[in-house]
């Protein structure tokens, strides 16, 4: 493919809005910025990924919140939209028209392993389909990729972050004539498990630094 967009769906990682299952255990300030580290990581995938484009639907504004700087630093360049809509499925719905008509692989900010080697395998794996979904171990989807964004339209019907969010997007797809493909399968970080679980499977992250630093700061000296 030679070239396509990625639209990150992501909110501004401020104190108290930002990662609240996470911060049952870390705490507020320590979630947002876990939760700006696993955004930088996420924009820096998109970077290092030959051929695309970042868009970024955001919630709020990335200087309110933790790394605001850096973040601001990171997406400079990149087509930024504010996120429109009630639900989090209209906002999806939304971001797919403003990211426009051609191949769009659309992700979050919960990824922080996310690698280059996947945007474009889901990219790849769209050729053949209208849509493709990346499922979650959890029941949700992390990716979805599609060429035309009214594609997206039947997102507005799906309730979000559930166990059955990955089955029931699936089949409001189809019900509406699409033909939908599977991509890769990844676990996205809602809990301090998925967080510890992600860390080690992508240690040189500034999320998995980020974790590590929190983890060392709370141990208790023998």
């Amino acid at each position: 493919m030679s070239g396509f967009t990625v639209l990150v769906m992501a909110k501004a990682p401020v104190a108290g809005r930002a990662k609240t299952r996470l911060a049952a255990h870390t705490g507020d300030d320590v979630a947002a910025d876990l939760a700006a580290a696993a955004l930088l990581d996420t924009v820096a995938a998109v970077e290092a990924t030959p051929g695309a484009r970042g868009h970024l639907a955001l919630a709020g504004d990335l200087a309110d919140g933790a790394r605001g700087a850096d973040l601001a630093d990171a997406v400079r360049g990149w087509t930024i939209t504010p996120q429109r809509g009630r639900t989090f499925a209209e906002r999806l719905v939304a971001a797919h028209e403003d990211a426009g008509h051609g191949p769009v692989v659309q992700v979050g900010m919960d990824t922080p392993h996310l690698t280059s080697d996947l945007l474009l395998g889901a990219a790849r794996d769209l050729g053949a389909y209208d849509a493709c979904l990346g499922p979650a171990p959890d029941g949700g989807w992390w990716v979805l990729a599609r060429r035309d964004p009214r594609v997206a339209a039947p997102l507005a019907t799906v309730v979000m972050s559930t166990a059955a969010t990955h089955d029931d997007t699936r089949a409001a797809l189809l019900a509406a004539g699409h033909t939908v493909g599977a991509t890769a399968r990844l676990r996205d970080v809602d809990t301090i498990d998925d967080a510890h679980e992600v860390a080690r499977l992508a240690p040189d992250t500034h999320f998995a630094r980020t974790l590590r630093a929190w983890v060392d700061s709370t141990a208790v000296a023998p």
